[in-house]
């Protein structure tokens, strides 16, 4: 609502305010009233002074003075005021003045408001029709109101209805799909019945109808204990078919166990027949323990037969294929060939190098050869074959590799067992073939002298094992170790009998004396750098232990020998064929960084240079030992001890000068005579010849000091660089 507020100024102001209901009307009788009132309300302002202090009772006790002069001070602070004060006017004129203006404005004022009393009444006009249109409009709205309150209470009830209906039909599919299901696992089809009783049991209708039997087994089993009535409408009917399908199952499974026991029967393809239908023993361990077990015994006594009676068969048939010559007691490192056995003694080995030699025996343990295929005894026998003893022990234990990995695997497949309980199964098959193993190994150990065969046996068994590891077989663990606890300490036994026996070796009843390689340092050689090559893969400290003991043995061996050699040239030829043989031998398998390698190397070093000086020293003794006492003499500063010798010196040079080629000419002749490794002897030669130039080159240096300056047979040296031309002639070529 709206009405018109006439302020001093003449402006007109809409005020919206509901008290002034009254001016509303009035002015709502015509345009002329509207002037009237203003004149009249002009007037009574007009009549009243701006400055009229009639209301103002100074009389009253409730006027206080601070008001005043708060009123007069902010008066004062009116910019006007201010400047009338300022410029000295005369304030009563100056509020005439401004009466007379208001006054004009007021006149102003009132014709301007005649002059717009059409447009007034008008606006008043509108304004009314406006509050009629808001009037309905209010109203309608407050219906839509009430309708919308109506609505909204409606659709909170349709809410609620929906959420109840939707939980009761959540409820309803929760109970039909369990009743469903009950009623799918309760009723036994007529299919299940028809094919239990009368399919085959390798049918693939046979093996579904028989899940979905256990499965009804199963859930009859949970209903009975949940003690559901509908359960027993179905027992009677799934107890008889069951009794059926164990019947059939039974008599399937042990049909094929019975068929292993024939003879020339490959056992992997009904093993393989089974492992299809795995399912069948699951059914039996679940529904009828009494016959599951009845098959695992008849399974387990079948296969411990079999395999017993296998390799039983296939062990002694390779023993007819083994070298008829083999290593005994006697055949030892140290014993001399020459040595007499007993009169009721077996005949020897033709020689007993082949004993300590390994040769093409290391192939057994190539990836190609190690799981190469097993021998065939009866083919190798029409061959006339024979095989060394850890050929033999290679096939028998692959064989036994093999078949025991896949009689593990079987056997945790279809038994379905694990850890513990599979190797218990697994043992109590192959234990009585583990057991024969064990046995025939320990009655060859305990007369078998053959000691890289033992430890080839030893690493074979190493390799094995790493085998089983990697394929993630731990049943023939224990076997392992039980092999190696009766392999090693055998090794560990022939070695230190042969150490024993180098150390009990006596020279002088190895017959003649010789400086060539002698066959006990030859055995050593060979025997070690097979020992040392074998164990390059799976080291042995032990190993490397008593090979160490057995090469200390031998170098004390050759130096007693050497001591048998009436001179020093001899005792040092023998040393250096002996120790360079041991050498060559060593280094065609042995690193040339392993500790028998470099020990060689450093003897062999050291009696060439002390051979070289010993050869020398017949034709060129006095030139040499010439030579080291001035060097000696020189170093001390006593030269010219030395100062009468001139004729020493004379003949000294000319000897040299007359009689060196032939020297050296006899020199290497009887080098290359002396040592059987030509290649040695060449080494030796230019040695020989590199130490005479070097000796040579002091006896020139020595002769060039200022003591010896005045001998006339300086003259008469023979140039240094002439006669390394010289020796370059006399350098044989091998």
């Amino acid at each position: 609502m709206y009405s018109l507020d006439y302020m001093q100024t003449g402006i007109v102001v809409l005020c919206p305010t509901i008290e002034m209901a009254e001016a509303q009307t009035v002015c709502a009788d015509s345009s002329v009233d509207y002037v009237s009132g203003a004149m009249a309300y002009l007037q009574n302002e007009k009549s009243s002074d701006p400055l009229n202090l009639g209301d103002l009772d100074l009389t009253t006790d409730e006027f206080i003075l601070d008001e005043v002069d708060i009123h007069i001070q902010a008066n004062l602070e009116d910019d006007l005021v201010k400047e009338a004060l300022k410029t000295g006017v005369d304030l009563r004129q100056y509020s005439k003045q401004v009466e007379t203006e208001l006054q004009r404005i007021e006149q102003a004022s009132i014709k301007d408001y005649i002059k717009e009393s059409q447009n007034i009444a008008s606006l008043h006009n509108q304004i009314t029709a406006c509050d009629s249109i808001l009037e309905r409009m209010e109203g309608m709205l407050s219906s839509f109101q009430s309708d919308l309150s109506s609505i909204s209470s409606e659709i909170q009830t349709l809410q609620q209805q929906s959420v109840s209906m939707n939980m009761r039909l959540k409820n309803r599919q929760a109970v039909r799909s369990q009743l469903s299901q009950l009623v799918d696992e309760l009723v036994v089809p007529s299919t299940m019945i028809s094919v239990i009783l009368d399919s085959p049991v390798t049918e693939q209708e046979f093996l579904e109808q028989l899940h979905e039997l256990n499965n009804k087994i199963n859930f009859a089993k949970e209903l009975s204990f949940r003690e559901t009535l509908a359960c027993s409408d179905i027992q009677d009917i799934v107890d008889r078919l069951k009794i059926k399908a164990v019947s059939k199952i039974r008599e399937f499974i042990l049909q094929k166990i019975y068929s292993f026991r024939k003879p020339m029967t490959n056992y992997q393809i009904p093993q393989n027949t089974l492992l299809k239908y795995r399912f069948f023993y699951q059914f039996l361990l679940a529904n009828e323990r009494t016959v599951a077990k009845e098959i695992r015994d008849e399974y387990v006594d079948t296969m411990s037969k079999i395999y017993f009676s296998y390799f039983k068969s296939y062990s002694g048939r390779l023993l007819k294929v083994q070298y008829e010559d083999v290593a005994e007691k006697d055949d030892l490192m140290g014993v001399e060939d020459t040595a007499k056995k007993g009169f009721f003694s077996k005949p020897s080995l033709k020689s007993r190098n082949t004993i300590f030699t390994l040769g093409q025996r290391e192939a057994v343990l190539s990836p190609v050869e190690l799981e190469g295929p097993i021998l065939i005894p009866h083919a190798a026998q029409r061959g006339d074959c024979r095989y060394p003893y850890e050929t033999l022990f290679r096939s028998q234990h692959y064989a036994l590799l093999d078949n025991s990995c896949r009689e593990f695997l079987f056997l945790s497949d279809f038994f379905m067992v694990a850890g513990n309980s599979a190797l218990d199964l697994f043992n109590s098959i192959m234990g009585k073939t583990l057991g024969m193993f064990l046995k025939n190994l320990a009655t060859y150990l305990s007369d078998g002298y053959d000691s890289i065969a033992v430890f080839l046996c030893i690493h074979i068994i190493l390799r094995f094992r790493a085998i089983t590891a990697k394929r993630n077989v731990p049943a023939l663990d224990k076997y392992w170790e039980a092999v190696l606890e009766l392999l090693w300490p055998r090794f560990e036994l022939i070695l230190e009998m042969n150490i024993q026996s180098i150390r009990n070796t006596d020279p002088q009843k190895l017959g003649v004396l010789d400086t060539r390689p002698h066959y006990i340092t030859r055995r050593y050689a060979e025997f070690s750098s097979a020992i040392v090559s074998i164990n390059q893969t799976f080291p042995n400290e032990r190993t490397n232990t008593l090979l160490g003991q057995l090469q200390i043995e031998v170098e004390n061996f050759v130096l007693k020998m050497a001591a048998e050699f009436p001179s020093r040239r001899d005792q040092l030829i023998f040393l250096i064929n002996n120790y360079d043989m041991m050498l060559s031998v060593l280094m065609e398998r042995a690193a040339d960084d392993s500790k028998e390698v470099e020990g060689f190397q450093q003897l062999l070093l050291a009696r060439t240079q002390e051979f070289i000086e010993e050869i020398l020293s017949p034709p060129f003794g006095g030139m040499i030992a010439f030579v080291k006492e001035s060097e000696a003499l020189m170093e001390k500063g006593q030269l010219d001890k030395l100062k009468n010798d001139e004729a020493r010196i004379t003949q000294l040079v000319r000897g040299f000068s007359n009689t060196w080629k032939q020297s050296v000419e006899v020199m290497s002749q009887d080098v290359m005579r002396s040592f059987t490794n030509f290649k040695n002897g060449t080494s030796i030669i230019q040695g020989a010849l590199t130490q005479l130039i070097q000796y040579y080159h002091g006896f020139h240096k020595v002769l060039s000091q200022q003591t010896f300056r005045s001998v006339a047979a300086r003259s008469e040296l023979i140039n240094l660089h002439h006669l390394m031309v010289e020796v370059k002639k006399h350098k044989p070529n091998f």
